[in-house]
């Protein structure tokens, strides 16, 4: 009998203890896939950096005049009509470090040697102070000189001279004036903003040195310079062929 009851007890317990199912809240549904985490978007390219532009090429017109473009720098009786001279509208670097344009009157015989030339200051950065006409200055020289104007045909005579200045052939430029006075032979000059740039040799911008590459790019297509000369020196200038 007791043999019985523990067969019976046995098989009861051994029924309770089948393992109860999981829950189906922690199973994943059949045939669903397990998500994934969301993909990094792809940023934006960078735009590039702009490259800054430098300054602009060298420019040169060579136009004719005409007879009121001229109104004090010419009249009738100068060694050269206004014909025969021409306006040089070009590229010019200034002491700010900019880019300008100014104007120059030659004779149409010595444009090319100018443009040569001024193409090459420019590529140095040589800086310029102003290029205008001596007509805004009512044809003087001296008030041109003042303003540190750089300048080239005006029918005058030569300074301290009775003959005509290698200027009224247009033939002859002047330089900076201030950086590049005119010094007589005892030292002097007679411009008051010019007296610290009377001696050479001078490292100042815009000033011309003795054997610089200024006064070989001139030398170069045939025009010397007065700051050569015996004496007096004429820093500023330089013509065609001397004078």
């Amino acid at each position: 009998m007791k043999r019985a009851i523990v067969a019976v007890l046995s098989l009861v317990v051994a029924c309770g203890t089948s393992p109860a199912p999981t829950a189906s809240s922690d199973l994943e549904p059949s045939g669903t896939a397990t998500p994934t985490s969301s993909q990094t978007p792809t940023p934006a390219p960078t735009p590039p950096t702009p490259t800054p532009t430098g300054p602009p090429a060298f420019e040169s017109k060579v136009s004719t005049l005409k007879r009121d473009q001229l109104p004090y720098s010419w009249r009738p009786g100068c060694p050269v009509h206004y014909r025969d001279l021409r306006l040089i509208t070009m590229t010019y670097w200034g002491f700010d470090d900019k880019a300008h344009t100014g104007e120059l009157v030659v004779r149409e015989n010595v444009t090319d040697d100018i443009v040569s030339v001024f193409q090459r200051l420019y590529r140095w950065r040589y800086p310029i102070k102003s290029m205008k006409l001596v007509d805004v200055f009512k044809g003087s020289d001296f008030d041109s000189i003042d303003a540190d104007n750089t300048s080239a045909f005006n029918c005058r005579q030569a300074t301290g001279s009775g003959s005509w200045s290698k200027h009224a052939y247009g033939e002859a430029v002047d330089l900076n004036p201030r950086e590049n006075p005119y010094v007589t032979a005892s030292g002097d000059t007679a411009h008051t903003n010019a007296r610290r740039f009377t001696e050479r040799p001078l490292d100042r911008p815009g000033v011309i040195n003795p054997g610089d590459r200024v006064v070989k790019a001139f030398a170069a297509v045939g025009w010397e310079w007065g700051g050569s000369w015996s004496g007096t020196k004429d820093y500023q200038h330089f013509s065609k062929g001397g004078g």
